[in-house]
């Protein structure tokens, strides 16, 4: 198991615990019947709720976007003929000279999960994590509506 996937379950685990020790704050709050007390038991429930719901977006993605890079892999289409430094990096000038052609592959096949994928791992290298991200989420929806 990869140090990221690691990093992020055991992340997940601590904001769960938070979540619960919250909660049951929360239903202390409540049970106390003074109005302020409730308003901010009330208010406590519901933050715990959102940090559910983002916990379980942001561990759907990656979980997503793994199985996608992984079918990539295994269809062979997963080298972006990216140049990598000793350590495994992609080369951010490398990156960039080949950007280019994975937008011009996705704006070709505007439907093609591997072109949104390809991109987004083209975005992730160049250094754009927000774009990168953006490019995968459209990939994880083309390959669910496939």
């Amino acid at each position: 198991m990869s140090g990221a996937k690691v990093g992020a379950i055991s992340m997940a685990v601590l904001l769960a615990v938070y979540v619960v020790l919250v909660g049951w704050r929360a239903v202390q709050f409540v049970g106390t019947g003074e109005p302020v007390a409730i308003a901010m038991g009330i208010a406590l429930i519901v933050l715990p709720l959102v940090a559910a719901w983002a916990i379980w977006r942001e561990l759907s993605f990656g979980f997503r976007s793994q199985r996608l890079a992984r079918r990539l892999e295994d269809e062979g289409e997963s080298d972006l003929g990216i140049e990598t430094s000793a350590s495994g990096r992609p080369v951010r000038a490398s990156a960039d000279a080949e950007f280019d052609r994975f937008r011009a592959e996705a704006e070709a096949e505007p439907e093609s999960w591997r072109a949104w994928m390809r991109l987004g791992m083209a975005y992730d290298a160049a250094g754009d994590r927000r774009r990168a991200r953006h490019a995968v989420r459209r990939a994880i929806e083309l390959e669910r509506a496939s």
